[in-house]
């Protein structure tokens, strides 16, 4: 989809992926669904709304994935 979102599981880091990673992974999502690299005023506000609720979900899905062979803590 878009190949400037790096991966932010293990193996492909071997530690945890930090807040702005994700948060930079979210952005990059966002930019690309809505075709804008920044919305203009008027809907700066959904925007950033969408970044956080992208990030997020993204948290959450990296703190419940299971990856074979590495250590849970």
């Amino acid at each position: 989809m878009c190949r400037s979102i790096k991966t932010l599981r293990p193996p492909a880091i071997p530690e945890e992926a930090t807040e702005e990673e994700i948060r930079a992974a979210a952005l990059q999502f966002v930019r690309k669904v809505s075709g804008f690299r920044a919305p203009a005023a008027h809907n700066r506000e959904v925007f950033d709304q969408a970044v956080d609720a992208v990030a997020a979900a993204t948290a959450d899905l990296l703190a419940g994935l299971r990856v074979r062979g590495a250590a849970r803590s």
